[in-house]
C-alpha cells in the first residue's frame, strides 16, 4: 500500500500549514492551536478524550514554574550542536559548532536520540504558550534533518535513512552481531515521534515528508526479515517503534504504517501479558513500557482486544506489584520479584523515563475506562512526588536528575550507571530521563481535563491551578486552589456556559467525607472515595463549584514488610528532612507523634529515633538529606475471635494476594490468622501479619453483605475501621465508610464461612474477641 497521504489530507495539511506561517509573532501567552492537526483515522473504544495543547494553561505554581524553567533552556539550547552528529555522519559541515557531550558525545553508541525529545519539546511549548523560539528551533532542526537525509547517497546509506551513527549498525542488529552498547531503534522511535509532533503541532509539511521517508525506510529494513529473525532482534531495546508507527497510522489514514508497527510486537514480552502473567523480574524496566503503550495504541487502531489485555495487564501488575510509594518503579533501572519493594531501597530507584511513560500508558487506558478513578489516584501519586521533584527547582534551566533515591539519607541529583553526574547539564549529559523531563515539563497541564466525544461532559481529573478554554463549548472553566497544601479546589465556569451538560469530578481514593457545592450550595450526590462525582446542571456564567477533599495521615507499608512504610497526607509523600546528616538504616518512626505544625504549608514534626524530625512533601525535598520509608514495627499482634461461631479470622487459602476473601477457620496457628490493629486518627486499620494486607470492603462498597478481603495499604477510606467495646470482653468492629459490622455471611458457624460487611442487627457473628497472639 502506498505511503503517500491522500491528495485530501495534504490539503488539509497545506491549509493549516498557511494559517500557522501567516499567524505572525506569538506573544508568550498565546497558544497557536491553528497548526495541530487532527488524525485521519479516529481511535477505537475510545469515550474521553484529552483537550489540545494551548487549550490548557497553567497559572501561578510550582507546576507552571517548572515549565517556565524548561522553556527558558528550551529556548537557550544551540540547535547547531544538537545537529553536530546527524550532520557528521550524514557527510555535511557541522557548521564550525562545538560537539556536545554524555550520551549525546560524537562516540556515545546510541547518539542522537535526544534530538527528537527536543523536536516535541518545542512544538508543545510553542503549542502551550505560541513561543515563536521554540517553533523556529523546531522548523530549522526539521529543515538541516532534510538535507542530511537528502545527502544519503553521497554518505553511502540507504533513501529515507536519518541518524548519528552508521546504517551498518542496524546491520550488525540484525546478525545479532551488535557488541557496542547501541540500541539503533530506539533513538529511530525518539527521531520519528519528535518529526510527528512537529507536523501535528507546527503543522510542518517538511517534518512529515522527513518522517515519512525515515518511517518507509523502517518499513524496507524490517521488512526483509523473517519472524524469527525479527523476534530475536526485538530482545535489543528498541522504544515504542509500535507506539510511533501506530500513530502514524492513524495520523495518516495509511494502513501500511500498521503493518509495520506490528512487526515490533515483542511476543516474548506480550504472551505472558496477554495471559496476565508478571514475569517482569530481571527484565529492563523502561525497554518494556513503551512497549505496554504501543499496545494500547494497537488497541485503538485495531480493535483486536488481546491488545487492550496486554496493556492493561501491564499497568495493573506494575502499579500493584512493582511500584514505591511515590508512584515510580524499578531498581538499578530493572524489575525486581513482584512486591519486591522494602528489599530494594536503594540509590538508583525509580529511573524517570519509566514513570514518565507509566503516565503515558495511564492516559492511554483512561481513555478507555474513564470510570476508573484508580488510574488517575496512580497518575496524581506519580506526577506529583515523583516527576514533580524530579526538576532542580534551583536550576534556571530546569535540570532533571535520572534516578530518585530512594535509600535512607539520600539526596535527589543522581545520574545513571553509564554516563554518571547528578543533575543533567546544559550539554554534557543528554540522558534518557533529560529527554523525556524536557517532555514531561512541556506537558505538566495536559491531563487535568478531559472531555467525552460529544462535548456533553467535563472530566476534572487533577487539581492544579489552571485555566480551561473548552472552545468546543465557547466556556472557560478556571480552577483555583492551593492543593495539596490545602484540601480544597474551585472551578468557575464563565464564558457561553449555558445549557445543560455535566461536570465529573475525580474522588481520589485516599479521601473520605468529601463534598462538591455549586455557589455555596451542597450537592446532594454520590462522592465515594474511588470514583467521579457527576454534577448535570443547567449551568449559567459565574457559577462556582467548589470541591473539598479532606486529608489524613495514612502509612502506606511496603508490599513485602509491613514494618517499613512511606508517610502520606492525602497524596502527597512526606518524607523527612535530615539535612547534611547520614543515615545508616531506617528510622524508627513512632507514627502516635506526627503532627502538622500549620495550616499555610505541609510541615509535620514527628519523633524518629528517639529524637524530633520535620516532615515535609517529597516533591520540595530538594538540598538535604532525606528518608521516604521508615520501619514502624512493634505493634501487638492479636487474632479475632468470632463471638457466634468461635473460630479465628483469617484469608482463603492463606493468600497474600490483593482481593484475598477473609474467612474463619479453626484455631490452627497458621500465619494468616495473625492480625495487627494500627492506631489511624480516630479508627484503626487491620493489617494480616502473612500479607501485610489491611482489611478492606470490596469496591469499597457500603451495601450489606459486601465481601470483607485483604488489600494493600493504599489509604482508601474501607480501610478503616472502629472498635466498639461492648462491655463484656468482645467488641463490634465497624468499617468508617461503610457503618457496616464486620460480621459473618448468613451468620453461619461454618469453618471456612466468608466474611463480610453486615447492618448493626445484633447477631453474635457481628461481635469479635480480640486475643494476644501467643
Amino acid at each position: 500500500m502506498s505511503s503517500s497521504v491522500s491528495r485530501r489530507r495534504l490539503l488539509q495539511i497545506a491549509g493549516a500549514t498557511a494559517v500557522a506561517s501567516t499567524a505572525g509573532p506569538l506573544a508568550a501567552a498565546s497558544p497557536a492551536r491553528a497548526a495541530v492537526l487532527p488524525p485521519a483515522r479516529p481511535d477505537i473504544g475510545v469515550s474521553a478524550h484529552p483537550f489540545a495543547f494551548g487549550q490548557v494553561r497553567l497559572t501561578a505554581s510550582r507546576w507552571l514554574d517548572n515549565e517556565n524553567r524548561t522553556r527558558s533552556y528550551l529556548r537557550f539550547v544551540d540547535t547547531d550542536r544538537l545537529l553536530y552528529n546527524f550532520r557528521a555522519n550524514h557527510r555535511l559541515s557541522t557548521k564550525g559548532a562545538a560537539a556536545t557531550g554524555g550520551w549525546d558525545a560524537p562516540t556515545f553508541p546510541f547518539r542522537t536520540h535526544v534530538q527528537g525529545h527536543f523536536l516535541t519539546a518545542w512544538a508543545q511549548s510553542y503549542a502551550v504558550t505560541g513561543d515563536t523560539v521554540c517553533r523556529d528551533k523546531a522548523t530549522y532542526m526539521v529543515a538541516e534533518l532534510a538535507k542530511c537525509q537528502a545527502n544519503n547517497s553521497a554518505a553511502g546509506f540507504s533513501a529515507g535513512y536519518l541518524s548519528g551513527y552508521p546504517e551498518s549498525e542496524f546491520t550488525a542488529l540484525e546478525q545479532r552481531t551488535l557488541t557496542n552498547g547501541n540500541v539503533p531503534y530506539y533513538t529511530v522511535h525518539k527521531t520519528l515521534a519528535g518529526l510527528l509532533d512537529v507536523w501535528r503541532l507546527l503543522g510542518s509539511t517538511q517534518a512529515r515528508d522527513v518522517l515519512l521517508a525515515l518511517a518507509g525506510w523502517v518499513d524496507w529494513r524490517t521488512g526483509r526479515l523473517s519472524g524469527q529473525q525479527t523476534q530475536a532482534m526485538l530482545e535489543t531495546e528498541f522504544g515504542g517503534m509500535n507506539a510511533v508507527l501506530t500513530d502514524l497510522c492513524q495520523q495518516t489514514g495509511d494502513t501500511r504504517w500498521l503493518a509495520v508497527a506490528r512487526r515490533f510486537d515483542h511476543a516474548a514480552v506480550f504472551d505472558p501479558l496477554a495471559a496476565g502473567q508478571d514475569r517482569l523480574s530481571g527484565l529492563h524496566a523502561n525497554t518494556q513500557v513503551p512497549k505496554w503503550i504501543g499496545a494500547a495504541r494497537e488497541y485503538k487502531a485495531t480493535g483486536t482486544t488481546r491488545y487492550r489485555d496486554i496493556a492493561t495487564h501491564a499497568w495493573d501488575i506494575c502499579v500493584g506489584t512493582h511500584t514505591y510509594a511515590i508512584g515510580g518503579n524499578s531498581q538499578a533501572e530493572h524489575f525486581r520479584a513482584p512486591n519486591a519493594i522494602a528489599a530494594y531501597l536503594n540509590k538508583d530507584t525509580c529511573e524517570s523515563c519509566n514513570t514518565f511513560n507509566m503516565l503515558s500508558l495511564t492516559r492511554e487506558l483512561f481513555a478507555l475506562t474513564p470510570d476508573r478513578a484508580a488510574l488517575f489516584d496512580f497518575y496524581e501519586q506519580a506526577w506529583l512526588n515523583q516527576m514533580t521533584g524530579q526538576q532542580n527547582p534551583a536550576d534556571g534551566h530546569g535540570h532533571v536528575t535520572y534516578f530518585t533515591p530512594l535509600a535512607p539519607g539520600s539526596r535527589r541529583g543522581v545520574g545513571p550507571a553509564w554516563g554518571g553526574g547528578t543533575w543533567s547539564t546544559d550539554y554534557g549529559t543528554f540522558w534518557c530521563c533529560q529527554g523525556t523531563g524536557l517532555e514531561m515539563h512541556t506537558r505538566l497541564m495536559d491531563s487535568v481535563y478531559f472531555r467525552d466525544g460529544d462535548d456533553s461532559t467535563l472530566t476534572v481529573n487533577l487539581f492544579v491551578p489552571s485555566v480551561l478554554d473548552w472552545s468546543q463549548r465557547g466556556i472557560t472553566v478556571t480552577q483555583s486552589t492551593s492543593f495539596p497544601v490545602g484540601d480544597t479546589t474551585t472551578l468557575k465556569v464563565t464564558g457561553d456556559a449555558g445549557g445543560t451538560w455535566a461536570m465529573r469530578v475525580r474522588i481520589p481514593g485516599w479521601t473520605s467525607g468529601a463534598t462538591v457545592s455549586v455557589n455555596g450550595v451542597a450537592q446532594n450526590i454520590a462522592t465515594t472515595p474511588g470514583s467521579y462525582a457527576k454534577l448535570t446542571r443547567s449551568w449559567s456564567p459565574g457559577d462556582t463549584v467548589t470541591v473539598r477533599l479532606p486529608m489524613r495521615v495514612v502509612l502506606r507499608a511496603a508490599n513485602d514488610d509491613p514494618d517499613v512504610a512511606a508517610v502520606t497526607y492525602g497524596p502527597t509523600v512526606l518524607s523527612g528532612d535530615y539535612g547534611d546528616s547520614a543515615l545508616g538504616s531506617l528510622p524508627s518512626l513512632n507514627t502516635a507523634s506526627i503532627r502538622r505544625t500549620g495550616d499555610s504549608s505541609l510541615a509535620f514534626t514527628a519523633t524518629a529515633n528517639g529524637s524530633s524530625v520535620g516532615l515535609g512533601p517529597f516533591h520540595e525535598a530538594h538540598g538535604h538529606n532525606y528518608t521516604v520509608y521508615w520501619r514502624i514495627g512493634g505493634t501487638d499482634r492479636v487474632r479475632l475471635v468470632n463471638v457466634g461461631s468461635g473460630l479465628v479470622l483469617g484469608i482463603q487459602d492463606m493468600s497474600t494476594a490483593d482481593g484475598g476473601r477473609a474467612l474463619q477457620w479453626h484455631d490452627s496457628g497458621t500465619a494468616d490468622h495473625g492480625w495487627e490493629v494500627i492506631d489511624d486518627a480516630g479508627a484503626v486499620r487491620i493489617r494480616n501479619t502473612h500479607s501485610g494486607k489491611v482489611l478492606g470492603v470490596r469496591d469499597m462498597s457500603t451495601a450489606d453483605n459486601a465481601a470483607v478481603l485483604q488489600w494493600s495499604d493504599n489509604g482508601t477510606a474501607d480501610h478503616r475501621w472502629t472498635l466498639l467495646d461492648q462491655g463484656d470482653g468482645t467488641c463490634v468492629i465497624r468499617n468508617a465508610h461503610s457503618g457496616k459490622l464486620l460480621g459473618i455471611e448468613n451468620h453461619s458457624t461454618a469453618v471456612g464461612a466468608f466474611a463480610v460487611q453486615d447492618s448493626d442487627n445484633g447477631t453474635a457473628d457481628n461481635r469479635w474477641r480480640i486475643v494476644a497472639d501467643q
